[in-house]
């Protein structure tokens, strides 16, 4: 019977590899959700280089299975194997080949490193807000940036003098020039997110935006290094103290989303965690009308009432708890 030539065995097999390593690359479920306009093209590299992980895989643990099987010690076979000076041809195509990958696997990072706006184009300035006077002024970075944004209106921003840096990257050199839809001050502190949206006045513990809004977040450290990151945006951005950095973005799915602190900041690193909830646009303005009326009524209760004027008990009776002190040794306090 006449064997099966090796060259045909060999494109059946990378056949085989291309298909199946293709197929895997592109459905599995190792990521979660996509919830931003950024997020497929973070997928769309993974995918790649998942891909060529498991054909790479395949090949030499298959290679390792077929040599264990067909180079076995037999029984009784005392003799020297082979003896192979080398392959010169071999040599060079297992060298050529992982350097081609990654040389272009280094291309494909930067152009997408580029589209979400990590590479800044000459003579754009990014703007802070819908104002012309909140250009930005001073030194920053960003990794990305919102890719599009239909309703943003276009807006003439100077040219920075030579060398100077700016707060934060846009999103493609075409997009340089557009202003956010939605700026928001986030503050990293020990072991808190606070975020501030400086239009309205409104303070919060947890990160609200309308859903395909452009978002750009102004992000600074009170103490230490820290780094916000949302995996369903695919984005993350250290909080470095003195120096602002941004992250601009665009939400494209309702829900909420975790926001992790993914800097070592100290003994509750673990612990410092908020959330994104991204709404309906009618949805964000209800919860920010919502919340101006309730800190505008926080704040002339506090304006209202004089901590001077209170008697003892009645100035540590909302502390009463967690001091662990009953209402009785207040009035006693009191007197």
């Amino acid at each position: 019977m006449q064997e099966i030539p090796v060259s045909l065995l060999t494109l059946v097999a990378g056949a085989f590899v291309t298909v199946l390593s293709i197929w895997l690359g592109q459905n599995h479920s190792l990521l979660p959700v996509q919830a931003s306009a950024q997020a497929p093209l973070v997928d769309g590299f993974f995918n790649i280089m998942f891909s060529i992980a498991i054909a790479l895989f395949l090949v030499v643990e298959g290679t390792i299975l077929i040599f264990v099987v067909k180079y076995r010690r037999r029984k009784g076979d005392d003799t020297d194997g082979v003896h192979i000076e080398g392959n010169l041809p071999l040599e060079v195509f297992w060298t050529a080949i992982p350097s081609i990958i990654v040389l272009c696997l280094g291309i494909y990072s930067v152009d997408v490193f580029t589209r979400m706006g990590g590479i800044e184009a000459p003579g754009h300035m990014m703007a802070h807000s819908h104002s012309p006077s909140h250009v930005a002024q001073m030194p920053g970075t960003a990794l990305a940036a919102t890719l599009s944004d239909a309703s943003a209106t276009e807006l003439e921003v100077p040219v920075p003098p030579a060398g100077a840096r700016k707060v934060g990257i846009g999103g493609t050199p075409a997009e340089q020039g557009k202003v956010a839809d939605l700026v928001v001050d986030v503050t990293g502190m020990q072991f808190a997110w606070i975020f501030n949206y400086p239009e309205s006045g409104v303070n919060s513990g947890e990160l609200h935006i309308p859903v395909g809004a452009d978002v750009q977040l102004n992000l600074s450290a009170q103490d230490v290094i820290h780094s916000f990151w949302v995996p369903q945006f695919r984005l993350k951005q250290d909080a470095i103290p003195g120096i602002p950095t941004q992250l601009r973005f665009v939400a494209t799915k309702t829900g909420t989303y975790p926001i992790v602190c993914t800097e070592l900041c100290g003994g509750y690193h673990g612990s410092m965690r908020s959330q994104v909830i991204v709404e309906t646009p009618e949805e964000y303005n209800s919860w920010l009308t919502e919340n101006k009326v309730a800190q505008k009524q926080e704040l002339n209760q506090a304006v209202a009432v004089k901590p001077a004027e209170l008697s003892t008990s009645e100035f540590l009776a909302p502390y009463a708890d967690d001091m662990g002190i009953s209402s009785l040794t207040l009035e006693s306090m009191s007197h």
